[in-house]
């Protein structure tokens, strides 16, 4: 049965997805312990992948019900397994670790889950899945790295109460991001048992990155298990995966967005990998691979390129700042998330490694990307176990000072350190990203209480020479309808379509309006004209041919006449707009002048068109003889 969504006047027709797996078998009962279970993301947004710690080597799954059926604490018999995969601990860690992932969630329900066996599961912990398509948020962590301070209960407690405040600030996030240096001392699982303690970890997904301190050992990989995992030599510092080391790179696509997690720790080929070459080989092939999936690119890694504070000047710093920028601009990265200096960092917009526009001021509150433009963000601490202090710039231009703020580092539009704990909130919006870094603890040196803002940015993405056209395809239900029009930095937004008799959606709205301007003396004929392509969202589509338009005159001037009419190819089984159309022309001998050229668009959607958010281009010609 197809279920239908509207979401933030974003295309949302889709599949409904029954939750599905193998029967739970009959296990004999065993007395293992289960501990350390961590939800983690999974390859998309109805996967999860949990982990956890056994002290025997027993057959264990997880087990998922929705959380409606479970009833005194009770599964359901029909409740659904996932089998789990893992080996021995090393020596110091003990035990053994386990793995399962969790497929086919549907959307907007309540689940609960437990791990383990028959007759031994663990406690069962909640969580939810929202709406798989449009809007959402995800919180960025920094550093816990408990133990740091030397008192890993102050470290846990500190990282706890960040997890709670931020959590009861944005119950509704739907990712937490690791900025890497989960713990001090890689292998210690005293620190590990701190860094888990909050349930808050088996409710939201974490999204794991290797820090410097994780890297160092097993313990890592033991405890987090991360989705389309490359484990290859060339991702691990000293190119052996077998070694007692953790790496790897991986990849998903969450909504609209496509994650890259780098595992920075592998920087040059002389340690034994394959240093910052073989990440940028990695970013280039998962983006030309599964860029079209999504709208917004992100990429995270522990290493911060643009800091401020202990490790702005560290050599590979320098080097990565050399070897990662332009490939980013080039593939159209929009945002980077980093951690390791401990100290909060916002970048000026950042386009082949250096400022992006010139005319960007620091502390900017909306700062649109253009062609190229990349934001890079560090986040501070986010358990308050080290602090970093902000360190002054210097006459190198790869650390020299901004000439408009110049206690700053030229790449840094905003840099702080208040000694207080911080998370970044992000909001992945239609059109927009919003990135801001919030207090999680009172802050005394800028006297700011818990949940006040540091620092808060609006990303405006670049969207190419034409004019991107968006439409929503809401649920089908008779006698609803629902659309805006909100165009926004050349965004045709088409809001939410309607249904009509049963038989089709429709939607209406209006080119952005194109001025043509003609001052020759020889009066020459000219023309514009335009077309789209297909609406896709991923490997879903429908014809730029169900695309009409009426053409007309906005302004008057330069001898302007318009175009003919196109008629959706929906009314008459013709092409639409997936063909040139003209949209307003001149004669020889026209006045001089200026034109202001519109069209109202009339989309109709045949009603077996997918759920999805679906976006097309439109691409605009002018001929003068």
């Amino acid at each position: 049965m197809r279920t239908h969504l509207i979401r933030n006047g974003a295309v949302v027709l889709g599949m409904a997805v029954a939750v599905s797996g193998l029967g739970a078998p009959a296990y004999a009962a065993d007395s293992a312990t289960l501990s350390a279970v961590v939800l983690g993301v999974g390859a998309n947004e109805t996967q999860r992948i949990v982990s956890w710690y056994s002290s025997a080597d027993t057959t264990q799954s997880v087990q998922l019900a929705p959380a409606a059926s479970v009833v005194g604490g009770e599964f359901p018999a029909n409740a659904p397994t996932f089998a789990a995969l893992g080996s021995a601990n090393i020596a110091s860690s003990g035990g053994y670790n386990r793995h399962a992932t969790i497929t086919g969630l549907a959307e907007h329900t309540a689940y609960q889950y437990r791990v383990g066996s028959e007759g031994n599961w663990s406690a069962a912990y909640p969580f939810k899945t929202q709406d798989f398509e449009g809007d959402y948020d995800f919180l960025f962590y920094g550093d816990p790295q408990i133990g740091a301070s030397g008192n890993v209960a102050n470290d846990q407690a500190g990282w706890t109460d960040t997890l709670d405040v931020s959590l009861a600030a944005n119950p509704n996030a739907e990712l937490l991001v690791s900025g890497g240096d989960q713990v001090e001392t890689a292998n210690t699982e005293a620190q590990w048992n701190a860094f888990l303690a909050s349930d808050k970890l088996r409710q939201y997904p974490w999204v794991a990155t290797i820090g410097n301190h994780d890297v160092g050992g097993k313990a890592y990989e033991q405890h987090l298990y991360t989705p389309n995992t490359d484990r290859s030599g060339s991702y691990y510092s000293n190119g052996n995966p077998a070694s007692n080391t953790s790496g790897g790179n991986y990849w998903y696509v969450y909504k609209d967005t496509l994650f890259i997690d780098l595992n920075s720790n592998s920087y040059a080929t002389s340690q034994g990998g394959g240093g910052d070459a073989a990440h940028v080989k990695y970013v280039t092939d998962v983006v030309k691979q599964h860029g079209a999936e999504a709208k917004w690119t992100v990429l995270v890694y522990h290493h911060s390129i643009y800091s401020a504070a202990a490790h702005a000047k560290d050599s590979d710093a320098k080097v990565r700042r050399v070897d990662f920028p332009t490939t980013f601009s080039d593939l159209g990265v929009d945002l980077v998330l980093q951690g390791h200096d401990h100290v909060y960092t916002r970048s000026y917009l950042i386009k082949n490694g250096q400022k992006a526009n010139s005319d960007e001021q620091p502390g900017d509150a909306e700062v649109f990307a253009g062609p190229g433009g990349v934001l890079y963000v560090t986040s501070n601490s986010a358990s308050g176990s080290k602090y970093y202090d902000i360190t002054k710039p210097d006459a190198s231009g790869t650390n020299g000072p901004d000439p408009l703020k110049p206690a700053n580092y030229w790449y840094n539009s905003v840099q702080n350190q208040e000694h207080a704990r911080t998370y970044v909130k992000v909001e992945v919006r239609n059109d927009k990203l919003v990135v801001a870094n919030v207090r999680s603890a009172a802050s005394t040196e800028a006297g700011q209480p818990v949940g006040s803002i540091v620092d808060k940015v609006t990303v405006r993405p670049y969207h190419g020479d034409g004019q991107q056209i968006q439409v929503g395809v809401p649920t089908a239900v008779p006698g609803e309808f629902g659309w805006t029009i909100d165009g926004h930095n050349d965004l045709v937004d088409l809001g939410t379509a309607v249904e009509t008799n049963g038989e089709y959606f429709a939607a209406t709205g209006k080119i952005n309006p194109i001025k043509v301007s003609d001052s020759r003396r020889s009066l020459s004929p000219w023309s514009i004209s335009a077309s789209v392509g297909d609406f896709t969202d991923a490997d879903k589509k429908f014809s730029g041919s169900y695309l009409g338009w009426g053409p007309y005159l906005a302004t008057a001037g330069a001898g302007a006449e318009t175009g003919a009419d196109v008629a959706s190819g929906y009314d008459d089984d013709g092409k639409g707009l997936s063909v040139s159309r003209g949209l307003g022309y001149a004669e020889q001998g026209h006045a001089r002048g200026t034109a202001v050229l519109g069209a109202d668009l009339d989309l109709k959607i045949p009603g077996e068109a997918e759920k999805g958010n679906y976006r097309t281009t439109l691409t605009i010609t002018a001929l003068s003889s």
